[in-house]
């Protein structure tokens, strides 16, 4: 059988959830694979993604 799809619109509530902890400031970092090199600088760069909303951190070490 093929993949089932919704054709209802979502609610506020699924399209928003798990999202208010981030608007509060508590992400959920989770560290990138693959940790490219600043040629400039010198150092690694860490990127971290948060794992509920997407967003990207990048860290110097």
């Amino acid at each position: 059988m093929g993949e089932v799809v919704r054709f209802k619109k979502p609610r506020a509530s699924e399209k928003h959830a798990n999202k208010a902890l981030c608007r509060a400031g508590f992400h959920r970092w989770q560290a990138e694979p693959g940790t490219p090199f600043d040629v400039k600088q010198g150092r690694l760069v860490t990127v971290y993604r948060c794992q509920r909303c997407g967003i990207t951190r990048t860290e110097l070490a």
